[in-house]
């Protein structure tokens, strides 16, 4: 079953900050409302952070794929061999 999102008016945010800053230290986002609307939604550095990570993984992974249909980018037996070759040398 999905978890009901945290939403609270920009308001309490003003009148509530370090209680939502404890609230989103739980890994768990915070969606902000002004006038009725959604505004913005705060995220821990951590879960920031994390999100960035993974968009930049799926912009390699996209950049591989046009790089692929291309008929350019490298041979995998290639990679592997240049991969070898650099974890021996950093294991000395």
């Amino acid at each position: 079953m999905a978890k009901t999102p945290k939403i609270i008016p920009v308001s309490d945010l003003r009148q509530k900050t370090s209680d939502v800053l404890k609230e989103i230290s739980s890994g768990e986002p915070v969606f902000i409302t002004q006038r009725g609307r959604a505004a913005a939604v705060i995220v821990s550095m951590k879960a920031y952070e994390r999100s960035q990570h993974e968009l930049d993984v799926l912009r390699l992974l996209a950049q591989g794929e046009k790089e692929i249909e291309a008929g350019s980018g490298y041979e995998l037996d290639d990679v592997l061999k240049e991969a070898d070759r650099f974890l021996e040398s950093a294991g000395s």
